[in-house]
């Protein structure tokens, strides 16, 4: 079984985490969520062939966002054209985040024993993020209001050790028969014992067994050390994104 496209995936990737605001341009997508993550509130393209107008589309983007008390972000995927990327060149945008999609076949795999799903908004599994994420009170809140908005079926994930303390934990959504995973965090005193890799076995049962049949995820360029997870996982690196800012490189 092949892989779907960038267009597939990036469709998919809206739905699992959308965005609370959303308003289209052709096939520009801008989303606002709080200022919840760059992805979420982002303008990005869903055709390479739609980059006509450029210069008028970028400043009226650029207005939204501030419309909104947002800084304007361009999420810069295989599908954005040619003429977006030498328009913000030339208004000298800077680039930041650069960042991998990773995806593959789900197949069949046992949920561990230690691992728990919970219904997406559960306030014990929302308490769990916070205190690995290392949230304050208002970015949660920002995070619990994207939550509200995805209408997809989603779940959280979380792994507890041997005490019965949570040491990892997930969002999974699944979207277009793709369960793409978010919010991948660990305790940092716990990491590389495995935890993450079965809070991931957890997630990918529960998603195989709703009907997903891939899975995906993003992971930054530079974070080597969640890529050789991924990739032990079954993960295979699949194109590259990165984000644009107005500003100096």
């Amino acid at each position: 079984m092949g892989l779907p496209d960038a267009a597939v995936f990036e469709r998919a990737g809206l739905a699992a985490w959308p965005g609370i605001e959303v308003e289209w341009d052709g096939h520009w997508v801008r989303r606002a969520s709080g200022g919840y993550t760059k992805r979420a509130n982002s303008v990005q393209c869903l055709d390479p062939a739609d980059d006509g107008d450029v210069d008028a589309r970028i400043a009226a983007a650029v207005a939204w966002f501030a419309s909104r008390d947002l800084p304007p972000v361009f999420r810069m995927t295989p599908l954005a054209g040619p003429d977006l990327s030498a328009a913000l060149d030339r208004l000298g945008w800077r680039t930041i985040d650069a960042s991998h999609q990773f995806a593959m076949v789900l197949a069949p795999v046992e949920a561990d024993p230690r691992g728990r799903i919970f219904a997406l908004r559960d306030p014990a599994w929302l308490a769990i993020q916070q205190q690995l994420s290392g949230y304050d009170n208002d970015r949660q809140a920002r995070l619990e209001a994207l939550l509200a908005a995805m209408q997809v079926d989603a779940c959280g994930v979380a792994l507890f050790d041997a005490a019965g303390v949570p040491v990892a934990s997930a969002l999974m959504a699944i979207a277009d028969g793709i369960v793409v995973a978010g919010n991948v965090v660990t305790a940092a005193d716990q990491r590389r014992k495995g935890y993450a890799a079965a809070m991931m076995a957890t997630g990918h049962a529960w998603a195989h067994a709703a009907g997903a049949r891939f899975a995906a995820l993003n992971v930054q360029a530079d974070n080597v050390g969640a890529q050789a997870l991924y990739r032990r996982l079954g993960y295979t690196r699949q194109y590259d994104y990165h984000y644009r800012l107005p500003g100096a490189q």
